[in-house]
C-alpha cells in the first residue's frame, strides 16, 4: 500500500506522515507539499502538491493507493475548488481511497459557519467521488492554548465567550495516530468520525493549565459581542470574527459531540489529566 499525505510540511500533515510510517514503513508513505523542501526532514519521499495545480497533483499521485487531504487554509469558496482539484487528480491517477480532515463546529449562525459549510461541501464531494472514503471531523487543537501560556500568565485569566459550553479538544499527535489507521485499515471505509478527547469547559481548561504550569488562572466569561470586538481589535476584522465564531459555537454546544476516537484509533484518546501531567513533568 502506498499512502500520500498532502500538506506534509504543515503541523498536522507532518505528524500524520510520521504516524503512518510506523504502520506501513517509510518507503510506503509519500509526502505532498507546495514546497517539497519544507517537508524533507520527514524522511520520506516528498512530491509537489499545490492544491491549485491539478497537473502536478495528478503526476504526484501516480502509484498512490490512498491519499489524505489535509483541509486547506484559504477562503471557503477557494478551498472547495482546491479540494476538488485533489479529488479529481486522485481519480485520474488511479487512487482508490480518499481520507479527509474535516472539523466540528456550528454550521449556521456564527462568523465561523462559512468555514464549517465549506468543509461539509468537501465532505459531500469526497462521498460522491466514486472512491472509498473516510472523513474525520477534528476537534479543536489544545496546543494553541498551551503555547499561549505566557500571555495567560500575564493577564491571569482565560477570557472568551464560550461560557459553560464544553469543547471536544484534541491534539495533533492523537489525530495522527487515528488518521494512520483510517488511512491503512479497510474497516474504516465509508465512515465519518468525530475525533476528539473528553469535552471540557474553559474553566476546566484553566484548571488543567494551572496543574501543568503552576499558575492560578481563572476563567472569565465575556459576551459574544464583547469578545468579537476584543478579537477584532487584536487580530483584525477577518481573523477576529473567525476566532469569535469558534468560541460562539462552543457556547452553543456545537463543539460538544459524541467522539468516535476509540472506533477510529482502536484505543481511547489520551486523557487530559495524563496530557497535562506529562507537560508538567517535561518542564
Amino acid at each position: 500500500m502506498k499512502v500520500a499525505v498532502t500538506a506534509a510540511s504543515g503541523n498536522l500533515g507532518g505528524e500524520i506522515v510520521k504516524a503512518t510510517t510506523l504502520v506501513v514503513g517509510h518507503q510506503n508513505v509519500i509526502g505532498l507539499a507546495r514546497t517539497p523542501v519544507k517537508a524533507s526532514h520527514l524522511g520520506v519521499e516528498v512530491r509537489k502538491g499545490d492544491y491549485s495545480n491539478r497537473e502536478d497533483l495528478e503526476a504526484s499521485l501516480q502509484g498512490i493507493d490512498t491519499v489524505l487531504i489535509v483541509s486547506g487554509m484559504d477562503a471557503p469558496d477557494q478551498r472547495i475548488e482546491q479540494h476538488r482539484n485533489v479529488i479529481q487528480a486522485a481519480k485520474t491517477a488511479g487512487v482508490t481511497k480518499i481520507v479527509y480532515t474535516s472539523v466540528q463546529g456550528a454550521e449556521e449562525g456564527t462568523k465561523f459557519s462559512p468555514i464549517i459549510q465549506s468543509h461539509r461541501q468537501t465532505e459531500e464531494d469526497v462521498r460522491n467521488s466514486g472512491l472509498s472514503w473516510v472523513i474525520g471531523r477534528n476537534g479543536i487543537y489544545i496546543e494553541p492554548d498551551v503555547e499561549y501560556i505566557e500571555t495567560y500568565k500575564k493577564v491571569g485569566e482565560i477570557a472568551n465567550c464560550a461560557g459553560n459550553g464544553k469543547c471536544g479538544y484534541t491534539t495533533r499527535s492523537e489525530l495522527a495516530y487515528a488518521y494512520a489507521r483510517m488511512l491503512t485499515e479497510e474497516m474504516h471505509n465509508n465512515k465519518t468520525y468525530n475525533l476528539h478527547g473528553e469535552a471540557i469547559t474553559q474553566a476546566q481548561l484553566a484548571e488543567y493549565l494551572n496543574l501543568a504550569f503552576d499558575t492560578q488562572l481563572i476563567y472569565r466569561e465575556m459576551t459574544v459581542d464583547e469578545y468579537r470586538q476584543e478579537r477584532i481589535a487584536a487580530l483584525g476584522d477577518f481573523m477576529g470574527n473567525l476566532i469569535a465564531g469558534i468560541y460562539e459555537g462552543i457556547r452553543e454546544g456545537k463543539a460538544d459531540n459524541h467522539s468516535n476516537f476509540l472506533e477510529a484509533a482502536g484505543r481511547g484518546h489520551q486523557s487530559w489529566l495524563d496530557y497535562f501531567r506529562l507537560l508538567k513533568a517535561a518542564k
